[in-house]
């Protein structure tokens, strides 16, 4: 079969349709008629092409072509290349390719809301390791940390790629530093990688959000698909792990922007959301508009700065949290096995006004710690307020094992225990036998 050469300057639908023309006229046969699309398919393509200038739109208050800075610091006049001064990068020549590096030296005076950024230095170790459950946190040296967050191109498995990295350190001043590494070409990854794994290197701990489930994997493929050594293992605080047991009852979704808001009290205005992150770099990528990228390396440092806030406000909680938030700081110490520090801080959460579920929490950490009356005390106070049935459990245990009152146990369990049906059968049946023994030794004196 033959076919003709493509005819210049005709589209790739032109092309195909004069050739197929060709070869029906040689058999007869009249060319179909030309389908044009549905008026719902152009209805749904101009909505398609609608949403990529949405995409491609100025955010965060920054015009594509004249960028305004972040306010959280003064950055660099422009550097680098021509085709790449609309962001201030500075181009490194390395062995494994160009990498693109920005740098800054944050003043001390800097904070995100109410925290100063200054604060995650001396953030105690003990307290973060006791909030993420992990020990060997306890060892780490908070002036030594590397915070870290990725922006990805958003595809999956092997296919996602880290093109923005954002880093932060405390210099031997006592100053934050925040580092971001730009991938401005996927052929320069390996570069990216090796700088990062130095980082990783003078690092004594690395600090994330949400980095134990996506960066760290993500960027653990990366090395390997770039045939490089992994970077060194460290003891890893992740942040979005301590938000969730401290503020998920109060905040519900413990998205970063929401902890801004509901914790550090820090609004970040308008922002990139990140499901346009990936076709932002995309478009950069096919047409080289660095300017677009403007509000992602935004979003990234934010983001960087953030999390050392957070860490500040978790090394010293207590009097800096929401009353409703010292409830779940004190379930958390309970979990991890502080029980005195739970203690007190469920006191303080009742204090503060923190209401029945503070008492519920005293009165479960009391129980842990040996003190039933005041666990039975605070039980008791609840059985009015709250229609729970594990508050309802926790009175028919103790009435059985700690009051000797069966008959009293037996009422809660009535009630309701919110146990499976084979272990209420069990319980209904060992109260009902003790308190048919007491009435007959009653009647026996």
């Amino acid at each position: 079969m033959v076919f003709r050469a493509p005819v210049s300057g005709l589209s790739l639908e032109r092309q195909v349709r004069v050739n197929l023309k060709s070869k029906l006229s040689t058999l007869g046969t009249p060319l179909p008629p030309r389908v044009e699309a549905p008026p719902s398919t152009l209805a749904t393509l101009e909505l398609l092409r609608q949403r990529m200038a949405e995409i491609l739109a100025p955010h965060h208050g920054c015009q594509v072509a004249e960028p305004s800075p972040p306010p959280l610091w003064e950055m660099p006049g422009p550097q680098g290349t021509e085709d790449f001064s609309d962001l201030p990068f500075v181009v490194e020549t390395t062995p494994q390719g160009t990498l693109w590096r920005r740098q800054q030296v944050l003043p001390p005076s800097s904070h995100v809301g109410r925290i100063p950024l200054e604060a995650a230095r001396d953030a105690s170790g003990e307290m973060l390791a006791l909030l993420a459950l992990c020990p060997e946190l306890a060892e780490c040296s908070l002036e030594q940390a590397l915070f870290l967050d990725t922006e990805t191109t958003g595809l999956g498995g092997t296919g996602a790629v880290a093109f923005l990295v954002g880093l932060a350190w405390f210099e031997a001043s006592g100053q934050l530093v925040l580092e971001q590494l730009l991938l401005r070409e996927p052929a320069d990854e390996g570069a990216l990688l090796q700088h990062l794994s130095q980082r990783f290197d003078r690092a004594s701990m690395l600090v994330t959000y949400n980095g134990k489930t996506f960066d760290m994997p993500l960027l653990s493929t990366r090395f390997v698909m770039n045939r490089l050594a992994a970077p060194r293992v460290l003891p890893h605080l992740d942040l979005l792990h301590v938000a969730r047991r401290l503020h998920k009852a109060r905040l519900g979704q413990c998205r970063l922007v929401s902890l801004e808001s509901g914790v550090l009290g820090f609004e970040r205005g308008p922002d990139v959301p990140g499901e346009e992150i990936p076709p932002l770099y995309t478009h950069y990528l096919r047409t080289g508009q660095a300017s677009v990228l403007w509000p992602v390396v935004e979003h990234n440092a934010w983001d960087v700065m953030s999390m050392a806030a957070l860490t500040g406000l978790y090394g010293e909680p207590v009097e800096a949290l929401h009353a409703d938030d010292l409830i779940g700081l004190a379930q958390t110490l309970k979990r991890a096995g502080a029980l005195a520090q739970a203690g007190e801080v469920a006191e303080r959460a009742v204090q503060r006004g923190a209401g029945p579920r503070a008492r519920y929490v005293r009165g479960k950490i009391a129980k842990a710690r040996g003190d039933k009356n005041r666990a039975l005390a605070d039980f008791e106070s609840l059985g009015d307020e709250l229609d729970d049935p594990a508050l309802r459990l926790e009175l028919a245990k103790l009435y059985e094992h700690h009051v000797k009152a069966p008959l009293q146990a037996l009422s809660m369990l009535e009630r309701g225990t919110g146990e499976s049906l084979a272990s209420a059968q069990r319980r209904h049946q060992r109260l009902t036998k003790k308190y048919m023994k007491s009435i007959t030794f009653c009647e026996s004196k």
